[in-house]
């Protein structure tokens, strides 16, 4: 009798179960997927800032451009970059030790200069500065189509960039007089060259124009003594924004001859003035409200 025969070929099943696993392990040994990008950054917004305030250096540098060109009968040239511009232009005044005996400031006629006196009591020191009226001078007359009135403010030495005192120098000869040995006497000149000339728009607020009234302030003792002078003298503020002429600069000059210095003046609207001490302590302000 035949024994059954015994078969060592795995079966379907087997086989099939097999191939699985090894497709399940071949799975598991692939290299992880790469994770996806990143998404671009976003573009920063960038915010550009504000152009900074124009000072007495900055103002007195433009203004020697324009009078260069104006004396060589050139326009400037490029864009005016003073128009719209903000305006803080400080000056000192006061600088020279007060006499108590002399007499105090006139307040009216202004003249666009600021100052500092005695009053009549020789206890009280008095500031003062009352602005031109420079509606129908003959630099500024018609310079803009919608301007009712223009103030006048001058700005002293402007040879000197900085907002301090100058240091008391020595008497010594003027002009051609310096080469040469003849005495010559010094006498302090009034004739300006540079300023600021405040505009108002026809039908604009009137609280900011002064129509000859003085911006004034005193400064007092303690108890019955006599006030004293700041040391280092005073100091005027004037802040705003640079207006255009109507040929669009900011600058007008004007003078008779290539041999004399032009006068010039920025049209501007001012819109803060104020005296301070040598420190930056403000001592009175005045603002349109």
């Amino acid at each position: 009798m035949l024994e059954p025969t015994t078969s060592y070929r795995p079966s379907v099943v087997a086989l099939a179960a097999s191939g699985l696993i090894l497709a399940l392990a071949a799975c598991e040994r692939r290299e992880p997927a790469a994770p996806p990008p990143d998404p671009s950054p976003e573009t920063p917004t960038v915010v550009m800032a504000p152009p900074r305030q124009i000072d007495r250096a900055e103002l007195l540098a433009a203004v020697d451009v324009a009078a260069s060109a104006y004396a060589r009968g050139v326009s400037p040239g490029g864009g005016d970059t003073l128009v719209g511009r903000r305006l803080f232009v400080r000056q000192a005044f006061g600088c020279s030790p007060q006499d108590p005996a002399a007499p105090g400031i006139e307040t009216t006629g202004g003249d666009g200069i600021a100052r500092t006196a005695f009053g009549k009591d020789g206890k009280a020191l008095q500031l003062s500065l009352t602005p031109a009226d420079w509606t129908e001078a003959p630099l500024t007359a018609g310079g803009g189509d919608t301007w009712e009135s223009i103030e006048g403010f001058w700005l002293p030495r402007p040879w000197i960039r900085t907002d301090d005192c100058p240091a008391r120098l020595a008497a010594a000869p003027v002009n051609n007089d310096v080469l040469t040995a003849a005495p010559v006497t010094v006498a302090p000149t009034s004739i300006q060259t540079v300023g600021l000339a405040a505009v108002f728009e026809t039908g604009g607020s009137r609280l900011s124009r002064r129509n000859g009234r003085a911006y004034a302030f005193t400064v007092r003792g303690e108890g019955d003594l006599p006030a004293v002078s700041s040391p280092g003298g005073y100091r005027l503020v004037l802040e705003g924004r640079a207006m255009a002429f109507a040929n669009g600069r900011a600058i007008r000059c004007l003078s008779a001859s290539p041999d004399q210095r032009p006068t010039c003046v920025v049209a501007a609207q001012i819109d803060r003035v104020a005296f301070e001490d040598a420190t930056g302590k403000v001592l009175s302000e005045w603002r349109p409200t």
